[in-house]
């Protein structure tokens, strides 16, 4: 257990837990979300912009990193926080995922992943190893193992075979993830000598597999657990049994993390059913292609209606967005192709989802998470677009 880590449950209330972590370049409240910065840098907005925003870590990502500038770069200039000028706590993928989705570029063997590069067609491997190795250079606060995603849906014997080599990996990714952190491989440079390790579960939809994964990756001792291959195409009940199903059974005193999760509503019922750290491209991607996301539902500011719609796009939103600009304005810059729209309404999207983690954490304090949960499903709708 790195000595820079530590998680202590501050409240709960059902399965919802108030908890803090605390990592290499400072603490983290949870339930927290965490904007994903894929290349160093949360789209369209800056570093100012960001810390306004005030979120207590942010995501990067191991591939595109590894490809382009090159952790070996990175590592030279100090790693990333120095790289990106981001003092916060930092959370690297494995990259897992990107592999996963280069489905005709890519082959999965015992070793590793061998696959061509999106960029240049170039050929490169990556192995549980040489993914903490990178992870180490790049210097985040929490570096994730290398799993292997399968998709949905799939044959049991698909899934169960990607499930099991996830935990012969995760044995590989955690004896060089020690034995980095221990000294013991003088070539790898540590940007953050405190970093952390979160293992990974697997199984798709069945039950089963995942208490297999569960009982396999928990003997391992990392810092922390994930629950991976979700929000893959399965519906979004199935979702919530599997997470309700694996997150019972990870321990009580490690936090507890969903990846690639989800719309807001996602986020309050995962919570529910004790989860304490999510990200998601949604509420960026989204804001890009303008949708924006409110109290009630979402908006597609392209629509006509808004071309003289003088308010706001949330009354009830404190954003710098919604304080000063209309959404028949926000409408035209998306309109002529104006960069700031996406500025704008990525500012907007990511205030919305922090905001509703700031009174999720609240809730959870004063006893009153499942009337916060019962009043947000009331006036929001993930199926409302106006």
């Amino acid at each position: 257990m790195s000595a820079d880590f530590g998680f202590s449950v501050i409240a709960t209330d059902g399965r919802a837990r108030r908890g803090r972590v605390r990592l290499a370049h400072g603490e983290i409240e949870t339930p927290v979300f965490m904007p994903v910065g894929t290349r160093a840098a949360v789209k369209g907005l800056t570093h100012d912009q960001v810390t306004a925003l005030d979120p207590a870590i942010i995501l990067a990502n191991t591939y595109h990193l590894h490809l382009r500038p090159g952790d070996a770069l990175i590592g030279r200039a100090g790693g990333l926080h120095a790289f990106m000028g981001w003092e916060r706590p930092i959370l690297t993928d494995s990259g897992g995922y990107q592999v996963f989705s280069l489905t005709g570029q890519r082959t999965i063997t015992e070793d590793g992943a061998a696959f061509r590069s999106h960029l240049d067609g170039s050929a490169h491997l990556l192995t549980p190893e040489s993914v903490v190795d990178i992870q180490a250079r790049l210097g985040s606060d929490v570096a994730m193992i290398f799993d292997e995603c399968a998709p949905w849906p799939a044959d049991r014997g698909v899934v169960e075979a990607a499930m099991e080599r996830t935990l012969r990996w995760a044995r590989r990714g955690r004896d060089r993830f020690l034995a980095v952190q221990a000294g013991a491989a003088p070539e790898v440079p540590r940007a953050t000598p405190g970093q952390a390790q979160f293992g990974i579960i697997q199984g798709g939809t069945h039950l089963d597999l995942r208490d297999r994964s569960v009982a396999g990756t928990v003997a391992l001792d990392f810092e922390a657990y994930a629950i991976g291959g979700l929000s893959v195409g399965e519906p979004v009940d199935l979702m919530y049994e599997v997470v309700g199903h694996t997150a019972a059974q990870l321990p009580a005193d490690r936090p507890r993390y969903l990846m690639g999760t989800g719309m807001p509503d996602d986020l309050v019922e995962c919570v529910a059913r004790g989860i304490d750290m999510f990200d998601c491209v949604l509420p960026t991607r989204n804001a890009r292609n303008g949708q924006l996301l409110t109290r009630r539902g979402l908006i597609s500011i392209k629509n006509a209606r808004y071309a003289e719609d003088l308010g706001p796009p949330d009354p009830e939103c404190e954003c710098p967005t919604c304080r000063r600009h209309s959404r028949a304005y926000l409408r035209h810059l998306y309109m002529v192709g104006e960069m700031t729209a996406a500025t704008l309404n990525t500012i907007h999207n990511l205030h919305f989802y922090l905001d509703t983690m700031r009174a999720i954490r609240k809730a959870i304090e004063f006893g009153t998470f499942d009337r916060f949960r019962q009043e947000f499903h009331r006036t929001f709708s993930r199926r409302q677009v106006t």
